[in-house]
């Protein structure tokens, strides 16, 4: 079993698996951040040497500066020569009126200080609010600063169609898209994944497991009840019930185990695979707290999906009834069901 790479850019390599950080801000549980950062060196060891964090994930950008560094000091720089970390640059829902020069400049100077590195691999931007002018005027001050050499590559992170051609027509970068992509949510699909294949930008795809409601622990589950265990689970629960409802996710599960089965993997790995083997994917963030499930989060390159089991995928497939729309436009309206459990002011959490 060997991971998968691709080129984001040119000369720019990551792996398709990319360890995600965001069970580490919070939220999931009480974190053991030794055992947390220990284990990032069995992600890399695998051949996982792309790792997805933020500046509003509160710690993760710590955590792994301090882990580049006890990394450095055991094995040396060639034990990180393939390594990559994929942060973002996230303005307040509040502060985006102020936003400037400095207040960017700030941001990223902090990431850098907090990764304590001199250069950051990529930078994913976001911006909350449409209404709110400066999008493009703060994504080109972003490029200023790949121009001075503090980032290497300019990503973004849930932008819509319209807003990521924008974005590209106004001499923005962007390499890539981060969006949540999976076979229980595919909005990217309406129009996001035929703008990456036109303007060769590629797509980092999280929610590719659901927060783990895609997996054998729930097949044969009675439909989970309100207060859920984590932050995870409130959001994908809502994108179950748009997706069709509890009974279409159980025939998905039910369709999953088999080809898995077949294939001698988890239905797991195969939800995984179908994301990977979509148009314009560059890779799955798979979220981890610990490496406790890395052996099963590697089966998927180990996977090939042959034409019987895409069928079969997408008979169930064909039942769904969302969710519509595009990417994150759900999630942007804060008096809807998907926005009302968002959290827009995390730098000051």
């Amino acid at each position: 079993m060997t991971v998968e790479t691709i080129e984001l850019a040119p000369g720019y390599r990551i792996s398709r698996m990319l360890r995600g950080g965001w069970q580490l801000a919070g939220g999931h549980g009480a974190i053991e951040a030794e055992r947390a950062i220990a284990d990032m060196a069995a992600f890399v060891d695998a051949g996982v040497t792309t790792f997805d964090c933020a500046d509003i994930y509160t710690g993760v950008e710590e955590m792994i500066g301090r882990f580049r560094d006890r990394m450095l000091a055991e094995r040396g720089s060639e034990a990180l020569k393939n390594f990559k970390v994929h942060t973002k640059f996230v303005p307040d829902w509040d502060a985006l009126s102020r936003v400037d020069r400095p207040y960017v400049r700030e941001i990223i100077d902090r990431s850098l200080r907090r990764l304590r590195i001199e250069r950051l691999d990529l930078v994913q931007f976001h911006w909350w609010n449409y209404a709110v002018p400066g999008v493009v005027e703060t994504a080109l001050i972003l490029k200023e600063l790949q121009d001075e050499g503090k980032i290497h590559q300019i990503g973004g992170t849930n932008f819509d169609t319209p807003h990521t051609r924008a974005l590209l027509d106004s001499g923005v970068p962007l390499v890539s898209m981060q969006v949540q992509y999976s076979l229980l949510d595919q909005r990217p699909e309406n129009g996001l994944v035929a703008l990456c294949q036109e303007r060769d930008m590629k797509l980092l795809c999280y929610g590719t497991v659901a927060g783990g409601f895609l997996s054998e622990r729930w097949l044969g589950a009675p439909e989970p009840q309100e207060p859920f265990a984590n932050r995870s689970l409130v959001k994908y629960k809502l994108i179950i019930d748009d997706f069709g409802g509890w009974s279409l996710f159980q025939n998905l599960l039910g369709t999953l185990r088999e080809i898995g089965r077949k294939h001698g993997v988890s239905l797991t790995a195969v939800a995984t695979r179908w994301v990977l083997d979509q148009p314009a994917v560059a890779g799955a963030i798979i979220g981890a707290r610990y490496a406790e499930h890395l052996p099963d989060n590697l089966d998927v390159f180990r996977l090939a999906l042959d034409e019987e089991d895409r069928a079969a995928i997408d008979s169930v497939l064909a039942r769904r009834t969302g969710p519509e729309g595009d990417t994150y436009t759900l999630e942007r309206d804060r008096e809807g069901r998907h926005g009302r459990i968002m959290h827009y002011n995390l730098n000051e959490a």
